[in-house]
This record gives C-alpha cells, structure tokens and sequence, in this order.
C-alpha cells in the first residue's frame, strides 16, 4: 500500500479554529489517503475565510475530464466576445483532426460516459446543449466538438490569462497519436483550485457567465467523489475525472448556511478506480465535518 507523502503543505487557521484542530484535520486526511492505493493532490479553500490547505497541489496529473472546465470557460470567452452565441447550432459529427498530422480519427461510443449523443450523429445541436452534455454527463463527443469550435490554443491562452502556469489542454479527447507522442492534456489541483474560485467569486468573463457556468456544473450526475458522503442539503458544483488508474472531483461547495469552499483532489498510480474514488468520497467528508463542527 502506497503512503501519502507531503511535498507541500500551507495552511493558516481560520477564527475559531486552534492549532490543535489543525493537527487533527491533518491527521485524518492522513489516515484515510494512507489507507488507500495511489498518490493524491489536494487543494481546499474556504471561501469565507483564509484557510487554506494544499498538498502536491503543483505536482502535474493527467487532466481526464477534468479539462473539460477550461474548455467551458473559453466557450463562455468566445461567447462574451460574440465570436459565437450559445444558441449556435453546430453539426454533430463523429470526425476530428489529430494534432500531431492532421489525420482523422473517431470516438467509440462504448468508451464514452454518454452514447445518448452518438444517435444524434448527422442532425444539430445548440452549443449549450454540447456545454450541458460535456460537463454534466461528461460527453467526450460533445468534448471534442467544442474543442475543434474553440481551439486548444485559446482554451491555452484563456488559462494563461488567468495566470494559470500549469494546466495543459492541448487537444480533444482519444487523439492516439496525440497521446503516443506524449501530448496529454494535464492539470494540477492549484490550477484546477484557482478555476474554481475564480467562477464561484464570479470574477471571469462577467456574472452571468459564472451564474450560466454554475448552474451547469450544480446538474453533474457523476456524484459518487466529493458529494457521495455530505449531506442532501449541501449543493456541489463540481467535475469530475476518470481514465484507468486515476481519479478526480474538483469544483464548489455550498453548505445550508451560506458558506462555500473548494475542493479538489486528484489522483494517480491508482491500483483501481474504486479505490481512488473512495479515498476522495472519505477525504470530502473530512473536510465537511471540520468546518461544521
């Protein structure tokens, strides 16, 4: 069984909050992660106060789906910027360009989270219905639509406005040649962390935009990681991520009383998604039961 190793860790305690409870939070994040396969990063910000934690929160993972966030936002940029209106209707097709040759390649519907698009293959869909399809069930089609609409390079160039170093989205989703060559889409939990506050303080691309972009992450239907364990009362506007062996939920949670934080966790060398899944369900519910205690 792997243990949890800290490469960094910044916390500073928010009122009411001792040292001792610090202590404390930290030694059952501790127990839990150590109990589980793999290596995990952690970002967590209370957006109420200062606290925060972090644990190899720049240390680089495979993106999965979790790269779908950026590419909202940009489609939100480009909409902001009357490049394109969310009531565009687009072509569904099945056909997209790898980034290393131009070649072409197709997504299988039996590899896909949703299939339910495949049957629309030929026909038109608004870019908000792809939006709503590619984070809430996770479309990879819908995915790679948007991206070949937007562009990897200004979903790139959106996130290095945002002053966000670390996170790639370099292509669409099941680019083999792409993935053989070693042009993978990755993240951090510091950036993912930095996107998420960044929505949920409304302070990107204009209110509305944020209100739209919240809106679609609160109907996510993968809900087994950060939401699995709080309570029905509590709303988590999330995404989630998942290939073989790695695991991931990022995204905001709002408790009954009108405070909220972020939450991300990702992990990898996983000896299966199950057990990343559980650890990141436990690691959630630590969290929750520290602030409401």
């Amino acid at each position: 069984m792997r243990t949890f190793t800290l490469i960094l860790f910044a916390i500073s305690v928010m009122s009411g909050q001792t040292s001792k409870d610090v202590a404390a939070l930290n030694a059952k994040i501790d127990s839990v992660v150590s109990a589980h396969s793999g290596k995990y990063a952690i970002a967590f910000k209370d957006l109420g106060s200062t606290m925060c934690l972090y644990r190899n929160e720049h240390e680089s993972f495979h993106a999965a789906s979790t790269m779908k966030t950026p590419v909202m936002i940009e489609v939100f940029t480009q909409a902001a910027l009357k490049k394109l209106s969310l009531q565009d209707s687009v072509s569904i097709t099945n056909s997209f360009k790898s980034i290393i040759d131009g070649s072409e390649y197709s997504l299988s519907f039996t590899d896909d989270s949703d299939d339910g698009i495949y049957h629309q293959i030929g026909e038109k869909a608004t870019i908000n219905h792809l939006l709503f399809k590619m984070i809430t069930v996770s479309s990879n089609l819908a995915t790679n639509i948007l991206i070949e609409r937007v562009g990897p390079e200004n979903v790139m160039k959106t996130m290095r406005g945002m002053n966000l170093k670390d996170i790639q989205v370099l292509r669409g989703v099941e680019d083999s040649k792409a993935f053989d060559a070693g042009k993978n889409n990755t993240t951090t939990a510091y950036d993912l962390a930095v996107i998420f506050e960044a929505i949920a303080r409304k302070t990107i691309i204009s209110k509305e935009a944020c209100n739209s972009m919240l809106d679609i992450l609160k109907a996510q239907e993968f809900n087994d990681m950060i939401p699995a364990k709080l309570p029905k009362e509590v709303i988590v506007a999330h995404k989630t991520g998942s290939i073989t062996n790695v695991q991931h939920d990022s995204g905001i949670i709002y408790l009954p009383d009108g405070r909220s934080y972020i939450l991300v966790v990702l992990s990898k060398e996983l000896h299966s998604n199950a057990d990343g899944i559980a650890c990141i369900a436990d690691v959630s519910k630590i969290f929750y039961d520290y602030l409401v205690k």
